[in-house]
């Protein structure tokens, strides 16, 4: 279960908006104070609209985080029932021929 989140979605949008909208672009700090967030995690709000804008390359856009964690999910699932099949199958190996060595 994720934590929740020490900002509202409607205020990470607009102060995205605002960074985005304005002409020059302001300094990130200086907005930052102003909506009174963090300047790291405004600049982290920046980086992932322009990741799903597709203006940038360096990071992954919101719908590749989310099928990124779903896959790693069902990774850790599969590997699970895996090793319970594994188990399972030493114990009836055993069953079927005692004299094996264990």
């Amino acid at each position: 279960m994720a934590a929740p989140r020490k900002y509202p979605l409607e205020l990470r949008e607009r102060a995205v908006r605002m960074y985005r909208t304005t002409e020059p672009r302001p300094v990130i700090k200086r907005l930052a104070v102003e909506l009174g967030v963090h300047p790291e995690a405004l600049r982290g709000w920046i980086r992932q609209a322009e990741a799903d804008a597709g203006e940038s390359d360096d990071r992954l856009t919101t719908a590749e985080r989310e099928e990124l964690a779903a896959l790693r999910k069902e990774n850790a699932q599969l590997k699970r029932a895996n090793e319970v099949l594994r188990t399972a199958s030493a114990f009836f190996a055993a069953q079927l021929d005692p004299t094996r060595p264990r």
